[in-house]
């Protein structure tokens, strides 16, 4: 059994998901908890966010994130391949910086204009 605390929305509602039992799934307040529980016990997934180096700007640092929720075992290769990556300002918010980051299908971005 996984106890999990839902953060869909505010109420925080205290999960509990049996896993031997067709992972069926109480505490839930409403149906997207139920949702996100079995999510998180199968797959868990998580927008990452960092920063990567960025040259000839007003500021070292460039704040990026994943356009779409990658695999949580995926991150420290993605951070892995952050860790080489440097810009050249200016840059503009939802520009692609890796495309198809660690073949997750998601796409590295920038977050503000610098």
């Amino acid at each position: 059994m996984a106890d999990l605390v839902c953060i869909v929305c505010p109420k925080g509602c205290r999960l509990h998901v049996d896993e031997e039992n067709g992972d069926a799934v109480t505490g839930n307040a409403c149906p997207r908890g139920a949702e996100y529980a079995r999510a998180e016990t199968r797959r868990p997934t998580r927008v990452m966010t960092s920063t990567v180096r960025l040259t000839g700007g007003r500021y070292c640092r460039c704040p990026i994130k994943t356009d779409a929720p990658v695999p949580k075992g995926k991150i420290m290769d993605i951070m892995e391949q952050l860790n080489g990556v440097e810009l050249q300002a200016p840059v503009t918010i939802g520009q692609v910086v890796i495309p198809n980051v660690a073949d997750t299908g998601a796409n590295i971005v920038v977050t503000r204009n610098l």
